[in-house]
């Protein structure tokens, strides 16, 4: 990762690096005598002193095991993302993570984008680069497509207009691999994909994305963003409301059959 011109301030950052200039400095070495020994350049090991270069998995690990720290230093690196990460997610949706890692079933409405856990890599990262350093935007790219591992096991429905069909992200070619990608969901039994056409007109629903998670217990959770706050509902009141919205909307949608040829109709465009 290339160094910056101007210190990191983030309070993870600055405590990675005094406990590495604490660290060096009581084993009595300099920069470059210590860079030798874990085999990096000493202008790198200044760069992670000065907060001026996050400090890779590599550097992390390699110090560890040469101060027998018993992993201090992988763990401050974590925390180092976790911060970076959850500074530019809307707050609530790390709770919203930890209950998506243990549901059973997942039901999402999106009226504007390809719902994140049906991103591509490649769609990811045209959305996630927009706002954000190239650095940033990789790790939130790879922490989105680790959440695809909740389609290996649970069962997924969702809903999206037509128009996220319609709205080309990054490039014409992102968003052919990103309709074959959901062609390859489709064919999965677990998996539920359904797109409500643009004839459709206005309807309730349009306002924004929610996600409804089910969990083995028979109980649910809401999740909705709004304005870039994200809010974790659990009264189960206001849960069946959106039951109910979910349910209408999923009326309006085509078929899944009549979805796929939609997806197909919108890769021929493309294509032609």
């Amino acid at each position: 990762m290339p160094a910056v011109s101007e210190p990191y301030e983030a309070p993870a950052i600055v405590t990675f690096a005094r406990e590495l200039q604490f660290w060096r400095t009581n084993a009595g070495l300099n920069k470059k005598q210590l860079a030798d020994a874990l085999g990096f350049t000493d202008s790198y090991v200044g760069q992670v002193e000065l907060c001026k270069n996050i400090p890779s998995e590599e550097f992390a690990e390699a110090l560890d095991t040469y101060f027998k720290t018993n992993g201090l230093f992988g763990r401050l690196r974590e925390r180092i993302l976790e911060t970076r990460q959850y500074s530019v997610i809307p707050p609530g949706f790390p709770e919203y993570l930890k209950c998506e890692h243990r549901a059973e079933s997942l039901k999402n409405f999106n009226p504007t984008l390809v719902n994140g856990i049906l991103q591509t890599e490649d769609y990811a990262r045209a959305i996630l680069g927009t706002n954000q350093s190239p650095d940033v935007a990789e790790e939130l790219v790879q922490e989105r497509m680790k959440r695809k591992e909740v389609l290996d096991r649970a069962h997924g429905y969702f809903v999206m207009d037509e128009a996220a069909l319609n709205r080309i992200v990054g490039s014409p070619e992102i968003m052919l691999g990103q309709f074959r990608f959901f062609l390859d969901l489709m064919e999965r039994p677990r998996i539920q994909l359904e797109v409500v056409p643009s004839t459709t007109g206005f309807y309730p629903g349009l306002g924004g994305e929610f996600y409804i998670l089910g969990f083995e217990d028979g109980s649910s959770v809401v999740y909705t963003e709004s304005s870039g706050e994200g809010l974790l509902i659990q009264d189960p009141v206001r849960i069946a409301r959106h039951v109910l919205r979910y349910d209408s909307l999923r009326g309006r949608a085509l078929p899944v059959d009549q979805s796929r040829t939609l997806i197909r109709r919108a890769i021929e465009r493309l294509e032609a």
